[in-house]
């Protein structure tokens, strides 16, 4: 009788690893990993720090979205406030609180979690969780973050959530962390917030 696949998985198992390249945000790999079958392949990725990102919703239905140059696309996009996990012992809600202060300059009486990502499988184990941050203030003027370097010229925007995924649609936004984070508070908020997570879920990693 053939084994059912399903039933019993193949075990990918690391042979061997060696490492490329390694720097403060993310290092890159080649893992000579077990295939079904018997053979090994090698696998280059990318071992990256992890990010959050934020929705931060106002009462008027507001989103706030920042453009930044992003280098590696060569070019400004739309994004939402988002940023790495490198602060050591901070927790992710933590970490996301502190990016909205940074670059939007905004404080959030709540935080719930929208949706955890891979951002790309394929090549890097990067993950960011989306949280929504509703009852906003603003940051006082004298404990504001000066921003430096491509966020120095930074713009920073309200717009409607329903113009906002229009955008997506259009194709006007493209960071894929913002392309969820904005479909999915969409979604959660047309289904009256029932299916959002705490903010201190445990998360897929």
């Amino acid at each position: 009788m053939t084994p059912d696949p399903a039933a019993e998985p193949h075990v990918y198992q690391v042979r061997q690893r060696t490492d490329r390249f390694t720097g403060p945000i993310f290092s890159v790999v080649s893992d000579d990993v077990t295939m079904p079958g018997g053979g090994v392949a090698r696998r280059d990725y990318v071992r990256h720090v992890g990010a959050v990102g934020v929705v931060a919703l106002d009462d008027a239905g507001g989103v706030v979205l920042v453009r930044q140059y992003r280098h590696p696309v060569g070019r400004r996009l739309w994004e939402l406030p988002a940023g790495l996990v490198d602060v050591r012992g901070e927790d992710l809600p933590s970490a996301a609180l502190r990016e909205l202060a940074e670059e939007a300059d905004l404080q959030a009486g709540r935080l719930d979690l929208l949706v955890d990502l891979h951002t790309s499988p394929g090549c890097s184990d990067e993950t960011i969780r989306i949280f929504l941050a509703r009852d906003l203030s603003p940051v006082p003027q004298p404990q504001r973050h000066d921003r430096r370097d491509e966020e120095a010229e930074m713009q920073v925007r309200v717009v409607d959530l329903d113009e906002a995924v229009r955008m997506v649609l259009a194709g006007a936004v493209t960071n894929a962390a913002a392309v969820a984070g904005l479909l999915a508070a969409d979604r959660a908020r047309r289904t009256g917030w029932a299916a959002l997570r705490p903010a201190t879920d445990p998360g897929p990693r």
